[in-house]
C-alpha cells in the first residue's frame, strides 16, 4: 500500500463528527424557515437569482454545488482500489445492495407510497417529480459521510476507503444509465443531453478537479494535506445548508400550503434506509465477513451522496420542482436515521459473532 493510502487510511480511523455534521438536521430545519421567510418577504431577489443561468444552469447553484462536491472527492484516494481484492465478500454486498437493490427498492418505494398511498394528500402535478428525486437520491452511493460512520463503528478503515474509491469509479459510468432506466420505468422522462450535462458538470469535472487539487496537497506532504482537509472540511456542508436556503426559497409556497408533504415524503426514504442497511449487515454476516468490514458495508449500502442528488434534481427538474423537494427531505432526515443504524450495528455485535 502506499504511503498515500496509509496516511487516509489513518484519517479515515481518525474521523469524527464535526459540528456541522452531528447538528446537520438542526441546521437543514432553519434553513428551510429562513428559505420560506426569505422567499415571501424578497420574491424579487430570489427571481432574480433564478433567472442567472446558462445553459440551463443556475450559476450560484452551481457555484455552491462545486463548493460542496470537490472538497469531499479530495479526501478520496483512488489508488485504494488496490485493497478491493482483500475484501472481496464486503466490497461485493456492499455493490449488490448499492447498484441493484437500493436504486430498485427506492423506485418501488416511490411508486408504492407517492403513486398510490398517500396520492391523495400531494399535489397531482408533482407526483412524477417527487419519485424522480427519491430516484437520484437513491442512485449515488455516499462518499464523505461514510468515513464518519465508519468511524462510530469501529470499521475497518482500508475497506471503508476502497469501497468509496470503487463506488466513485462506478458512479462516473453507471449513474446516468441508472437514473435514465429507472425513471424510464417509472414512466419519467428525462433528456439524455440534461442527464450527461449534469453527470459531467457534478461529477466527472469535479472528480478531476479533486484528484488534480489532492495531488498538489500531497506533493506538500501528508501534514500539509491533513491541515487543508481540517480548513475545507466545512466548506461542504456550508455550501450545501446555502443551497437550501435559496432551495426553500423557490418551495416556500408550496410547502406553505402543504406543510404534510415534508413528513409524506420522509416515509419511503426511512424504510429504504433501514431496509438496505438490515439486508448488507445480514448478508455480510451469512457470508462470514468480519463485523467491522459488516458496519461500514451496512451503513454505506443504505447512505445516499444527497449532495449529488440535490444538484441533480436542481439541474434536470428546476428549484420549484417536487425532485428538488424530495432530495432535500432525504438530506433533513440523514444523520439521525444513520446514527440509529450506527447504534444497532454497534449493539448487536454479540449477535453478529454468534455462530
Amino acid at each position: 500500500m502506499s504511503k498515500q493510502s496509509k496516511g487516509v487510511s489513518n484519517r479515515v480511523g481518525n474521523a469524527s463528527m464535526s459540528v456541522f455534521e452531528r447538528y446537520l438536521t438542526v441546521w437543514v430545519f432553519l434553513c428551510i424557515v429562513a428559505g420560506i421567510a426569505l422567499g415571501q418577504v424578497l420574491p424579487g431577489v430570489f427571481q432574480a437569482i433564478g433567472r442567472l443561468e446558462f445553459a440551463q444552469v443556475n450559476l450560484p447553484v452551481g457555484l455552491l454545488i462545486w463548493v460542496m462536491i470537490i472538497p469531499m472527492l479530495v479526501k478520496v484516494d483512488f489508488s485504494a482500489l488496490n485493497e478491493v481484492r482483500k475484501h472481496v465478500r464486503g466490497i461485493g454486498v456492499t455493490l449488490f445492495v448499492n447498484w441493484l437493490v437500493k436504486p430498485f427498492s427506492m423506485a418501488f418505494l416511490g411508486w408504492l407510497f407517492i403513486r398510490q398511498l398517500f396520492a391523495q394528500w400531494l399535489p397531482a402535478d408533482q407526483l412524477d417529480s417527487y419519485i424522480a428525486g427519491l430516484i437520484l437520491l437513491a442512485a449515488a452511493p455516499c462518499t464523505a459521510m461514510v468515513f464518519v460512520w465508519s468511524r462510530l463503528t469501529g470499521g475497518d478503515p482500508l475497506f471503508t476507503l476502497s469501497q468509496v474509491a470503487l463506488n466513485d469509479s462506478i458512479m462516473v459510468i453507471a449513474f446516468a444509465p441508472l437514473v435514465a432506466f429507472l425513471l424510464g420505468i417509472s414512466a419519467i422522462t428525462v433528456p439524455w443531453d440534461t442527464l450527461l450535462t449534469s453527470v459531467g458538470l457534478y461529477i466527472v469535472i469535479p472528480v478531476i478537479l479533486a484528484q488534480i487539487w489532492r495531488k498538489s496537497l500531497l506533493s506538500r506532504g501528508q501534514a500539509y494535506f491533513d491541515a487543508a482537509m481540517v480548513r475545507i472540511g466545512p466548506w461542504s456542508i456550508a455550501a450545501l445548508l446555502a443551497t437550501l436556503v435559496l432551495l426553500f426559497a423557490f418551495q416556500g409556497e408550496a410547502i406553505i400550503r402543504q406543510p404534510l408533504i415534508i413528513a409524506l415524503l420522509a416515509v419511503p426514504i426511512l424504510i429504504q434506509v433501514l431496509f438496505n442497511s438490515a439486508l448488507a449487515y445480514w448478508l455480510n454476516r451469512a457470508l462470514g465477513e468480519k463485523h467491522n468490514v459488516a458496519c461500514p458495508s451496512a451503513l454505506i449500502g443504505a447512505s445516499n451522496f444527497f449532495e449529488l442528488a440535490v444538484a441533480a434534481a436542481i439541474s434536470l427538474f428546476g428549484f420549484q420542482s417536487g425532485a428538488a423537494l424530495a432530495t432535500v427531505v432525504g438530506v433533513l432526515i440523514e444523520v439521525p436515521v444513520m446514527l440509529l443504524v450506527v447504534y444497532v450495528v454497534n449493539h448487536s455485535k454479540s449477535w453478529y459473532e454468534r455462530t
